[in-house]
């Protein structure tokens, strides 16, 4: 065994623990303690007691319109997530892993996104977006169009989502290029060998021998598209225009800061939690079925 007396390895792995429960898991207990409680005496009269109002922010989810709104978005963004972001990230990583020499520099290039601020890039695309002077207007009136509005209603959910699916492709590719480094050159060369062309060599040996690390992946991104956030929020606040473009974490910040609805946000939270266990284990199950099933 690689360590004989276990007791040491306490001393780095308490201290974790105890940093997650004080900072994780009791805020998590609370916010559900919260959630079951009438807060807005906190800003009304600071120092009164919190009114127990049991299931009636749990009941208020299934007639608040805004609620299905964002549900409903954050169920399409998961879908393009895994689509565009998991698969455009997969293409890339399989065209690069062709090239030896040039590599690092396609890994930077590609990654470099994910490090830039998501607020940043929420401000940059609302100045390409811009009715007035923006950067996709002004190509449009050198063609002689006439100007859009790239936020209305009608586009609004569109034109979040590019910017949001393009900054976190880099992020799966790197992923997913690791996971291709790992699959012998030994398997593809004997595969050319039989005849089997590059196209085919994806299909049938990349995608099986790349299960776990595509598993792994698309876990991340519907877990992730549920905690979208900053980048939304910067180019379209509050769910502008009408509302049509709130995701369940801008939501969740405008009832609880915006709104000061204290007790109804920890609902929010809280939803948005169970669904991100619930979606989590849908594909651990998936996963196993087919590991099962191989």
């Amino acid at each position: 065994m690689l360590y004989k007396r276990k007791w040491p390895l306490l001393l780095f792995i308490v201290p974790g623990l105890l940093f997650m429960f004080v900072f994780l898991y009791i805020p998590f207990v609370e916010n559900i303690k919260n959630s079951f409680f009438d807060m807005t005496a906190i800003i009304e009269m600071p120092g009164t007691k919190w009114k127990f109002i049991g299931l009636e922010n749990y009941k208020k989810l299934f007639v608040d319109q805004d609620v299905k709104t964002a549900i409903f978005n954050s169920m399409k963004m998961m879908v393009l997530t895994v689509v565009f972001e998991v698969g455009i990230a997969f293409v890339l990583a399989v065209m690069v892993s062709q090239i030896k020499k040039l590599q690092q520099v396609f890994r930077t290039v590609y990654f470099f996104p994910v490090v830039i601020s998501a607020t940043a890039i929420g401000l940059l695309f609302k100045l390409f977006y811009n009715y007035d002077g923006g950067m996709l207007n002004q190509i449009l009136e050198h063609f002689g169009k006439d100007a859009i509005n790239w936020l209305s209603p009608e586009l609004a959910f569109i034109m979040v989502c590019i910017p949001t699916l393009w900054s976190y492709i880099g992020f799966y590719f790197v992923i997913l290029l690791t996971g291709l480094s790992d699959i012998s050159d030994d398997i593809y060369e004997a595969a050319s060998i039989d005849g089997c062309g590059h196209f085919k060599q994806v299909f049938h040996i990349t995608l099986p021998l790349m299960k776990p690390v595509f598993f792994t992946c698309v876990t991340l991104a519907l877990t992730g598209a549920l905690k979208v956030f900053d980048l939304p929020w910067v180019m379209v606040p509050n769910g502008a225009p009408q509302g049509v473009t709130h995701f369940l974490g801008t939501y969740m910040y405008q009832v609880t800061f915006g709104l000061s609805n204290f007790d109804y946000g920890s609902t929010l939270a809280f939803l948005i939690v169970i669904l991100g266990i619930v979606i989590s284990r849908l594909v651990g199950l998936f996963t196993k079925e087919k590991e099962e099933g191989r």
